[in-house]
């Protein structure tokens, strides 16, 4: 399997109808803190316009609604992993995406199975609080060497001019939250990440896949 590198993350099917047509190719819906309803609601409607737009999306957490909603691909953390039916997810069709920090979370997610990991932070980040310390982007190519086919995914901290160096080190692909989203232009901000990451852009991954 192979990711685009560029991974947009986004809270909401707003920014997926905002962004996604613009070119991107890989998307992921991390929301927190609504009532199933209103879960449902935006994956349907965040699905649908990436249905559209060749875009393949990544619900994050939520994978007993991913599979009722038949979505494609469902990212974790360490603690949903903990609690996941990951028989229902497989038996499901769905792909799997897990976040790790060390060398412990590693070996979990690698007997997991998962289709692809992913690394943080790289750099230090104001997304959220976290326990570790900015891995750095050199640590990259030591996680891509004991992952080894499995596609990587650097987080954490990362902008445009960080971009070509986290891909060289070894990272598949770049994952981007507020770098766009607190952009005064994110649109602008997302046609700039695109441009960044076009060298690395030699498969296009189609929707689904």
């Amino acid at each position: 399997m192979k990711l685009d590198p560029f991974y947009l993350i986004v809270d909401s099917a707003d920014w997926i109808a905002r962004l996604v047509p613009l070119g991107v190719r890989l998307v992921q819906l991390r929301i927190k803190n609504k009532a199933p309803a209103q879960l449902r609601a935006e994956i349907r409607t965040a699905k649908a316009i990436c249905a559209l737009n060749d875009c393949q999306l990544i619900v994050n957490d939520y994978w007993q609604l991913a599979i009722e909603e038949a979505c494609a691909f469902v990212h974790l953390g360490q603690e949903d992993l903990e609690t996941a039916d990951l028989g229902a997810i497989r038996a499901a069709g769905l792909k799997l995406g897990l976040s790790t920090h060390d060398d412990a979370e590693l070996e979990t997610a690698k007997a997991a199975k998962p289709d692809y990991i992913a690394l943080g932070p790289i750099y230090p980040t104001i997304l959220k609080q976290m326990k570790w310390s900015p891995q750095g982007p050199e640590r990259l190519r030591t996680w891509k060497a004991h992952v080894g086919d499995l596609p990587l995914v650097a987080i954490g901290g990362l902008n445009v001019d960080r971009i070509k160096g986290v891909l060289s080190q070894g990272a598949d692909s770049a994952a981007v939250v507020t770098d766009i989203t607190l952009n005064p232009d994110p649109e602008a901000r997302t046609r700039q990440w695109l441009a960044a990451t076009t060298p690395w852009r030699t498969v296009k991954m189609p929707s689904g896949e």
